[in-house]
């Protein structure tokens, strides 16, 4: 029977072509790796053979046909063989990265910014997140434009490619909330619906949830559910009939027939529809191999179908493509609830060449097994669209920082107090930074002390809303007034949101060519709400600043559900974030002016061998912050205690020649830590007072010159080794901080110090400050009974019993 697709449009038979090399190449690059090696705990890469030959039709249709320039795609994590099969005929990837996917240095599981060489627009692996970031990339184009920043450029659209078993991510639908809200356009949403998840077969009628949800947030839906070839077929006599059979299929049996092919598709329809005359006869007229293409040409295997369905799109308004599919389609694991796992076989892998026209030998030879001339393939690639200028990556300016940040220090304050006034001053003073700062926040823009700031700046939205309570003359403090040159972009409650909008807006200049310097905040202990989402995004190199606001059990009346304990060892140990956690609001200044230009460095990342730190290149800031007000120091901020703030400690009060103890503060803590000292100081001579501005960076350089040493370079010294490098060794150290002692914990193996560690293990409760202090052992007096643990000798005058 001759096949109803005519090449109308005269790109469809090199785009067959084309789809047909790309399978093949990612097969071959899944079965090169697998019979290679295998992974350590004995799992084959078997998910991406199934879910890859399901997008290849869908992925083939946009790279080389729908996609332009300014387009930006996040790839269904499963689905990076067949982007890098594509990169490959493009040029842009190689056959040594190919030949090593999974391995070494090889081409990435999940396409990935910082690991592939070839031009990944968004890291994905974790599945949704992805998905997300390109609607918050879509509200990151609006906001440049509404500031007339990349007009010089046309606007792009946000796709991503979705397997329907990621729309189990909730972060999905928190930020298709979000996307509503801000009037979203520019996004499209691929929906690969091939009814298999990891484990199972998707619950039956999904797919009506999904388009009433995605049209109830003000979305198109185009749904491609039949190939060409099943339109035909609907139009001979009997082919309501067969279609009638198709929509009420369970997926179960529509992936166990399509497994077992031909023959079992014509007993089953026989069974359920012979001797229906029409019918029977358009199922007869059909041999086995036409009737199992006929029913797996789904509509996310027709390039006719979906080339049709993407020209057509002449609105900016968010589209969700429903492609329906099969996983594994092509191959001989097609259907089969096992194939998120599963390999073909050398004998299935042999036939599968073999079908392909591809001679042993020559399996990575770009034109092998086309039947179209070399000629005319070469001509049609150099001249499709989305590849046309070269590579996409971009890059934006350095913005200017001023040599020192303006904090308005009063007496006492709190460092959260700090921040707001920092902000304030810089929205004052104006000029290329402050314009382009950004912040963001779920709902606690107030209270984290963004409110002066976005008085000044205003908040972002595409079109200007007045503030009603201003025009009703009621008396407030904030003043919510919305336009496009806001620079404040209000989230609702939800920090996957918060941190997936970083992730956007820190890399405006990549993805855009025009620099931002995003400030999120939040209260801190929901840094863990949205962990996932904050690694992704220091994963993907986001440059941003989370300020994360109140902090610990300091904030003692809200109790443990708000009292955070284990964000400091998050600060330290996610690769990407530089943590700091300032007592004073002097440091504060002093780190948030470092952090400006931290944000924007791009270096190759030599360690400096003062600090043995990669500070050049690069990265983005956490800041640890608190509500309580303490006194602040009256001093003169010297470049060389700058250097010391942003290296991560400093000596509050140098300890003398015979100090028998040491105290080691972060944070909050301050107060209690000089209390101490000073209780101490009747009865031992020469207590030092350590001020511990990063535990991150102190670590992470102590760490550095240790494997610079063990290279060979034997005079590598970090700035802690040198800190504590007079110290007798018979000198205890004491280290305390509103957080989990083990942030600190490890000071004692520096130099071989006795250590004891104080800090929060346990939720919190309501209380006051002192209360809390006390009830946790971080009060002056459980310093003081530490410190004559850590170094025993006189009894201290003024020692209370522990509670």
């Amino acid at each position: 029977m001759s096949d109803p697709r005519l090449p109308i449009d005269p790109r469809l038979p090199i785009l067959a072509e084309l789809e047909k090399k790309i399978l093949w190449l990612a097969s071959w690059t899944i079965h090169n790796a697998n019979h290679l090696r295998e992974s350590t705990d004995g799992m084959k890469v078997g998910g991406h053979q199934a879910s890859s030959a399901s997008l290849c039709t869908i992925m083939t249709a946009l790279y080389m046909a729908a996609l332009r320039p300014q387009d930006r795609v996040a790839v269904k994590p499963h689905a990076s063989p067949i982007f890098h099969a594509i990169n490959y005929l493009m040029g842009l990837q190689t056959k040594e990265k190919l030949e090593n996917f999974r391995g070494y240095k090889g081409a990435q599981s999940y396409p990935s910014r910082t690991k592939d060489i070839d031009d990944v627009d968004f890291s994905t692996g974790s599945v949704g997140l992805g998905v997300a970031q390109t609607l918050f990339s879509s509200l990151t184009q609006d906001y440049l434009r509404g500031h007339g920043w990349g007009t010089d450029r046309p606007e792009g659209r946000m796709v991503s490619l979705i397997g329907d078993a990621e729309l189990d991510e909730g972060n999905i639908f928190e930020a298709l909330m979000e996307g509503w809200k801000h009037g979203l356009r520019n996004t499209w949403w691929v929906i690969d619906y091939n009814r298999q998840s990891l484990d199972a077969v998707i619950r039956e009628g999904l797919y009506d949830r999904f388009e009433t949800m995605f049209r109830n947030f003000g979305w198109a839906v185009v749904t491609l559910k039949y190939g060409s070839l099943q339109q035909a077929a609907f139009k001979e006599k009997g082919g309501e009939r067969l279609k009638a059979w198709i929509d009420s299929c369970p997926n179960q049996l529509y992936s166990a027939l399509t497994f077992q092919g031909g023959a079992a598709w014509r007993k089953r329809l026989m069974d359920d529809l012979g001797d229906q005359g029409p019918v029977t006869k358009l199922i007869e007229s059909r041999s086995d191999a036409e009737l199992s293409k006929l029913m797996c040409n789904l509509g996310g295997h027709d390039l006719p179908s979906i080339l049709e369905a993407f020209e057509a799109i002449d609105h900016d308004r968010p589209v969700c493509f429903l492609a329906y599919t099969v996983k594994g389609f092509g191959l001989p694991l097609a259907g089969h609830k096992d194939n998120h796992a599963g390999l073909m076989t050398k004998e299935q892998m042999a036939g599968f060449q073999s079908a392909n026209g591809v001679r042993p030998g020559h399996e990575w030879d770009l034109f092998e097994g086309l039947s179209l001339p070399e000629s005319e393939v070469r001509a049609f690639l150099d001249t499709v669209p989305f590849f046309a200028q070269g590579r996409r990556r971009l890059s934006a300016p350095v913005l200017p920082v001023p040599a020192k940040l303006e904090a308005g220090i009063q007496p006492v304050m709190s460092t959260q107090m700090g921040f707001g006034k920092v902000l304030d001053e810089l929205a004052k003073l104006g000029g290329p930074l402050a314009d382009r700062i950004v912040t963001t926040a779920p709902d606690v823009t107030v209270s984290t002390n963004l409110g002066p700031w976005v008085n000044r700046r205003g908040l972002f939205a595409k079109a200007s809303m007045a503030d009603t309570f201003k025009d009703e003359r009621i008396p407030s403090m904030q003043k919510w007034e919305f336009s496009p040159k806001g620079q404040h972009v209000e989230l609702g409650i939800a920090e996957m949101n918060l941190f997936i909008n970083l992730a956007a807006l820190g890399l405006s200049h990549s993805i855009f060519g025009e620099r931002l310097i995003p400030i999120g905040t939040l209260y801190d202990p929901f840094i863990s709400r949205g962990l996932d989402a904050l690694n992704y995004a220091c994963y993907q190199d986001a440059r941003f600043m989370v300020v994360a606001t109140p902090s610990g059990v300091t904030l003692a009346p809200e109790g443990g559900a708000h009292q955070s304990i284990a964000t400091p060892l998050i600060g330290m140990s996610q690769d990407g974030l530089c943590a700091f956690e300032p007592a004073f609001v002097d440091e504060l200044a002093v780190m948030m002016r470092w952090s400006f230009e931290y944000l924007q460095k791009d270096g190759e990342g030599d360690p400096d061998e003062r600090t043995w730190l990669r500070d050049e290149t690069g990265g983005s800031v956490y800041l640890r912050l608190s509500t309580l007000q303490l006194e602040q120091p009256q001093r003169v901020m010297t470049p060389e205690l700058e250097s010391e703030i942003i290296d991560g400690a400093y000596w509050l009060r140098k300890p003398g020649p015979n100090a028998s103890v040491v105290i080691a503060y972060t944070g909050a803590v301050a107060a209690e830590a000089i209390e101490a000292v000073g209780l101490l100081g009747e009865d031992r001579r020469d207590v030092g007072l350590l001020a511990i501005t990063s535990a991150d960076r102190l670590n992470a350089g102590w760490q550095a010159a240790e494997r610079a040493r063990q290279r060979g370079n034997h005079r590598a010294t970090s700035h802690v080794e040198r800190l504590l490098g007079d110290l007798s060794r018979d000198c205890g150290i004491v280290s305390v901080l509103d957080g989990h002692p083990a942030t600190l914990a490890w000071l004692g193996s520096v130099h071989g110090h006795r250590q004891k560690a104080l800090g929060v293990e346990h939720f919190g409760q309501t209380g006051t400050v002192a209360d809390l202090y006390r009830h946790f052992g971080i009060d002056a007096n459980a310093i003081v009974h530490a410190a004559q643990a850590a170094a025993p000798g006189r009894p201290v005058r003024y020692l209370k019993a522990l509670p």
